[in-house]
């Protein structure tokens, strides 16, 4: 009788555990979902056209290109390299965020030899993908820091969103629709990459680490390169400060999350 007593109390402890963990297992789904969903909310934004006046539409196209190049900045400096440094030698550090660079910078190569610009959108994704996996990574342990991360990716997902369709537009054949179709889709690898952090890479903290500090260079590879000449505008002063604000973002959400 004692036997199957401690059997059946096991059995209702381990099918909470399931539950739990189902649960956890949707709310990352949904988190990282809602998060990426940001991407197509920007581009459909960026379709509305002809603001009056027209060096108003000149000024905040500009503007929204400085802000997301400052919260790609923030995402670098206050997120990635402090997470990616944690846990590494100094060696594995400097060959992982060189590789990020380095990487970054034969793949914009092999866009220009293209005739492709599509800088915004390769750093909105090199942005996207470590921090939907470190928002699984990091929701196995703070539920918290988990909702308060997937709030900080779409707030940098939705400028970054933005500009990216405007640069697609100019830069490509592209319909609009097919666009922000193309954005919707991508907003599906959050959920994937949010899922493979949650089961795998919370129990490889130095394999984590490594990606966020190759994205970080990536991404600080494009912003010099690409974003930051993007956003200059003779005789107006108004974007620049767009990157400071962008940065600020960052600040402010890196403080909710505790990393300050």
């Amino acid at each position: 009788m004692l036997k199957d007593g401690l059997s059946e109390k096991d059995g209702s402890v381990n099918l909470v555990k399931d539950l739990i963990h189902m649960i956890e297992l949707f709310e990352i789904i949904l988190l990282t979902l809602c998060a990426g969903l940001a991407m197509p909310i920007g581009a459909l934004l960026a379709r509305i056209e002809n603001i009056r006046p027209r060096w108003l539409e000149n000024e905040f196209r500009h503007f929204v290109i400085a802000f997301g190049g400052g919260a790609l900045l923030a995402a670098v400096a206050l997120v990635l390299v402090p997470e990616g440094m944690e846990g590494l030698s100094i060696g594995m550090v400097v060959l992982s965020f060189s590789a990020g660079a380095v990487s970054l910078m034969w793949l914009d190569i092999y866009l220009t030899r293209k005739k492709t610009s599509a800088s915004q959108l390769v750093a909105m994704l090199s942005d996207f993908i470590p921090e939907a996996i470190a928002l699984g990574a990091t929701f196995a342990s703070s539920h918290s820091v988990g909702f308060l991360l997937a709030g900080i990716i779409a707030l940098q997902n939705l400028p970054e969103g933005f500009n990216a369709y405007r640069e697609l537009r100019c830069s490509t054949h592209f319909r609009s629709r097919n666009i922000v179709g193309i954005f919707t889709l991508m907003a599906l690898l959050g959920p994937i990459c949010g899922v493979i952090g949650f089961y795998y890479l919370a129990e490889y903290p130095a394999l984590l680490s490594g990606i966020m500090l190759f994205s970080a260079g990536g991404i600080l590879y494009l912003i010099f390169q690409d974003i930051a000449p993007q956003a200059k505008l003779e005789k107006h002063w108004i974007p620049s400060l767009g990157a400071v604000m962008g940065f600020l973002l960052g600040m402010v959400g890196a403080i909710m999350v505790g990393h300050h």
